[in-house]
């Protein structure tokens, strides 16, 4: 890769870094996004693993209570890693466009509706059964476009946990989407290991944007927190259709 390349991938992974740091997420789609606009998004992917894998476990190894994020949430996990592993290669062989398009419009009409004051709810009856349900969408949405939010975000924020479980449950998700996507680029051979050097400096500029963001987000009140989190989620959306669009 030429140095002006390089640097490229150094600026977006201290973006990415920084937003996921202040809200949670974002990290993913960012990169994916504007490294597609110099390379394959299989080698996009290749590049994102380790960075979003060592920021997602710090993120979720941060938060204060771990065990019982893992004992809610372990049915919804397990229905990430099954939708994932059961999309292997539609990241290479099929169009993302389509999907990309609607996942920024379903984080488009979320932001939306929270701004509004639409708050949605799921009881403990209804979690039991919707959350692999939201899992497996979600993994399957993550092995389309290398995105991992959709629907876990909406699930995780109806269940009622709070700011700093909700980032942590977030990095919880994360964590086990970047694992199951690692193995099914892995499966089809579409994980460029000779991109590891890339990956690893990458991760490096990432933990820095993340820290500067986390530092920020350890300020906000809840209230200002929230109203961030929506409007990072719709910033994210209109990325995502414009990105197809283009």
């Amino acid at each position: 890769m030429s140095w002006s390349v390089l640097l490229f991938i150094a600026g977006v992974f201290v973006l990415a870094g920084f937003v996921k740091g202040v809200v949670g997420l974002g990290l993913p789609a960012i990169s994916m996004g504007l490294l597609a606009l110099v390379m394959p998004p299989a080698d996009a992917a290749s590049i994102l693993i380790l960075p979003t894998l060592a920021t997602n476990i710090w993120q979720m190894a941060a938060g204060p209570s771990l065990l019982p994020v893992i004992a809610r949430l372990w049915p919804v996990m397990l229905g990430v890693i099954c939708g994932t592993l059961a999309g292997a290669g539609w990241l290479v062989s099929a169009p993302g466009h389509f999907g990309t398009t609607l996942l920024g419009i379903a984080l488009a009409l979320y932001a939306l509706s929270g701004l509004a004051a639409i708050r949605l709810a799921i009881s403990g009856r209804t979690e039991t059964w919707l959350g692999p349900i939201v899992g497996l969408v979600t993994g399957l949405v993550a092995a389309a476009t290398g995105v991992f939010a959709m629907p876990a975000v909406i699930y995780l924020q109806a269940i009622g946990l709070e700011k700093e479980d909700l980032v942590q449950a977030l990095g919880l998700s994360f964590t086990v989407s970047s694992l199951a996507l690692a193995v099914n680029l892995a499966s089809v051979s579409a994980l460029n290991l000779s991109l590891g050097p890339a990956s690893i400096g990458a991760l490096a500029v990432a933990c820095t944007g993340m820290w500067l963001g986390q530092a920020l987000r350890l300020r906000l009140r809840p209230e200002t927190f929230r109203l961030v989190f929506l409007l990072g989620l719709l910033a994210l959306g209109l990325y995502l259709m414009a990105r197809s669009i283009v």
